[in-house]
């Protein structure tokens, strides 16, 4: 067998499964049309990567060039999806301060903030929502941690938005 044959197939897998990958978080954000498109071009590649594989089918390494591929592509498809990072994240915070300036510090820096006080074991606290696209959440994370470093945070990722601060920066 060809090594040309063998890289191409290893290839063949890895774009097939990233575009599979992509697709699926596509639909899963609510990108359907996106994901329809995406999906005509990788069931176009499964298909020549399948039927390579077919063709030397009495050939194991085929095969386990194959099943690599389609690993490394799982790999590559997570990667591109969170360069891209997709959707938006809400970060409940809590910090023990309520008179805390963590609210008009990421108010500052952009970020749509909902404050209430909230009562925990040892007394009362303040609690933040925090709304911001999944590519600034490294960033807002950071922006918490420099002024509550004890902030205790929950991450969460929301699939539909509606009103409120946000409602037209997300139709952008």
């Amino acid at each position: 067998m060809v090594i040309g044959l063998l890289v191409s197939i290893f290839i063949i897998q890895i774009v097939y499964v990233s575009f599979f990958t992509l697709r699926m978080i596509l639909t899963l954000k609510g990108q359907k049309y996106y994901a329809a498109a995406l999906s005509c071009v990788e069931i176009t590649i499964y298909v020549l990567g399948l039927n390579m594989v077919l063709k030397y089918l009495d050939q194991p390494i085929s095969l386990i060039v194959y099943a690599l591929g389609y690993g490394l592509g799982v790999l590559v498809g997570s990667w591109i999806e969170e360069k891209i990072a997709l959707g938006y994240v809400t970060l409940r915070v809590i910090v023990n301060n309520p008179e805390s300036g963590l609210p008009n510090h990421l108010r500052d820096l952009g970020y749509g903030v909902t404050t209430w006080i909230g009562s925990g074991r040892d007394g009362h606290r303040l609690m933040l929502e925090v709304l911001a696209r999944r590519k600034n959440q490294k960033k807002l994370y950071q922006s918490i941690m420099d002024v509550e470093p004890r902030a205790f945070i929950v991450t969460s990722e929301p699939t539909r938005l509606h009103g409120g601060f946000w409602a037209k920066a997300t139709r952008r």
